[in-house]
């Protein structure tokens, strides 16, 4: 209470000189402030330790240096390393890596692959195509009308989440990665992706404009006429998309290289032993490899605290494919998510997993803990947010998808998970170990089959779907 007390007194001081100078800092409020700073001579080693280290290296709690237990009691069977290098592709190789699991498990294969540039490929073909169709949809609104302003802010985005890993799949196959191997510019997307949005906001207004010079000509219609001339620019602006489109595709060919539409491949189990050679088209490849029906199987869960949980939402715009499907999701409190996540784990089945990624990270070791760092006591002061505190204030969110593959369960409860990350050989052996404690506070979305959801959540799909904006900050793709 004294502690409280002495806050109070401080907290009427400084108002008082601040409404002196109407919610500036005056002379006298900067006096007030600058008693935040005794110059001690705690204070004076750490500022000149922070003068030459990161804050996050003295932050480093000492007491929990030691190197968490690597024992998993579940995990999933899966092999090798995969790497998104400079990309925001964590969702597609996650996704990609999903599939890979039960692909390995089904043929006993080695290191095996899918192309991620492939589904990368068409995944940036579409999203313009989304763009552009949007731009036509909004043709009759304000230049700032909301989402015609969204539109233009998000012309493209090499992000994401599993809707377009499903969307993208189910709609052009899958290769092996050496049918369709990476390029500098798969690896590295950020100036493919300048040139594209310019472009691509260069025909966004170009077809306003279109509508606009073509309403005014026929400003004087009425009726059927009126009708017969909206449907006739209606035709000439989608023409107008499929040029520009032209033009998009042959970028990404110039980038990514072309996507092939058949080929000949040999599968080989762990041994090095030919189990076939066969000619595929991506589609009959998928079928053969994996044959799940992504769009209908699966379903995304959210741990959201701000919104009412055993709740459907849908979020507008949110999706890679025009006629594919918005990002709908079931918010469900943790302990909920955990129990599908378990079972799915102990079935031998990976998961899609993103999350607030880099927080309380200790990136060469690999381990997510929230008593990795002590900031508090570094800088002297305190952290108090909650989860929805947090979300709420734009603090977290979720950042990064990767692949849930491991439990560690000890007197039935859960303390502690594993994912196979994109970020190569980083962290531990490719992984991020992550406690329980750290997956309540910053895990955010799960993706799990429809028969490890129990019947009563499942029945919740048949209900109210509550539509959210394209422009919600707690939504933005995954990288």
């Amino acid at each position: 209470m004294k502690r409280i007390a002495v806050i109070l007194a401080a907290m009427t001081a400084a108002f008082g000189a601040m409404a002196q100078n109407n919610g500036g800092i005056s002379a006298e409020t900067l006096a007030e402030i600058q008693k935040g700073y005794q110059g001690t001579a705690a204070d004076k080693a750490i500022r000149n330790a922070l003068n030459t280290t990161p804050i996050a290296t003295l932050a480093e709690n000492a007491e929990n240096a030691a190197m968490i237990d690597t024992h998993f009691s579940d995990c999933v069977k899966t092999r090798g390393i995969t790497n998104q290098k400079s990309s925001g592709r964590c969702w597609l190789f996650t996704g990609l890596n999903v599939l890979r699991a039960g692909t390995i498990e089904k043929f006993g294969l080695g290191d095996f692959q899918f192309s991620q540039n492939y589904e990368f490929f068409y995944d940036q073909l579409e999203k313009s195509n989304l763009f552009l169709q949007g731009i036509i949809d909004t043709r009759a609104s304000a230049d700032d009308d909301r989402t015609v302003d969204w539109l233009f802010s998000n012309p493209l985005s090499d992000g994401g989440t599993f809707t377009g890993v499903a969307n993208l799949v189910t709609k052009y196959g899958v290769v092996p990665a050496e049918v369709f191997p990476e390029t500098f510019c798969s690896n590295n997307t950020s100036a493919m992706a300048t040139q594209l949005k310019t472009k691509l906001r260069e025909d966004g207004l170009r077809l306003r404009q279109m509508y606009a010079a073509a309403k005014k000509a026929d400003a004087g219609l009425k009726g059927k006429k009126a009708e017969a001339a909206e449907a006739r620019i209606l035709s000439e602006m989608e023409a107008a998309k499929v040029e520009m489109l032209k033009e998009v595709y042959h970028v990404l060919a110039l980038c990514l290289g072309v996507p092939p539409t058949e080929f000949e491949y040999s599968l080989y189990n762990a041994k090095n032993e030919l189990i076939s050679t066969k000619k595929y088209t991506p589609k009959s490849f998928y079928e053969e490899m994996c044959g799940k029906d992504l769009e209908n199987n699966y379903v995304m869960l959210m741990n959201d605290p701000l919104r009412e949980y055993y709740k459907v939402y849908e979020i507008e715009y949110d999706r890679h494919v025009y006629d594919g499907q918005n990002w709908l999701y079931i918010n469900l409190p943790i302990e909920d998510i955990k129990k599908m996540a378990i079972a799915s784990i102990k079935e031998n089945n990976a998961m899609y997993f993103s999350c607030d990624v880099g927080k309380f990270l200790n990136r060469q070791k690999g381990v997510a803990d929230i008593s990795n760092f002590d900031y508090e006591s570094l800088l002297g002061i305190n952290f108090g947010m909650n989860k929805a505190e947090r979300v709420k204030t734009h603090a977290s969110g979720s950042s990064h998808a990767m692949t849930l593959i491991a439990v560690d369960i000890k007197d039935g409860q859960p303390v502690k998970w594993m994912v196979e990350n994109s970020w190569g050989e980083t962290g531990y052996k490719g992984k991020l170990i992550m406690t329980d404690e750290w997956f309540n506070e910053y895990m955010f979305r799960l993706v799990v089959e429809k028969k490890y959801v129990p019947a009563d959540i499942l029945k919740l799909l048949d209900g109210t779907v509550n539509k959210l904006p394209a422009w919600d900050p707690m939504f933005l793709p995954e990288e």
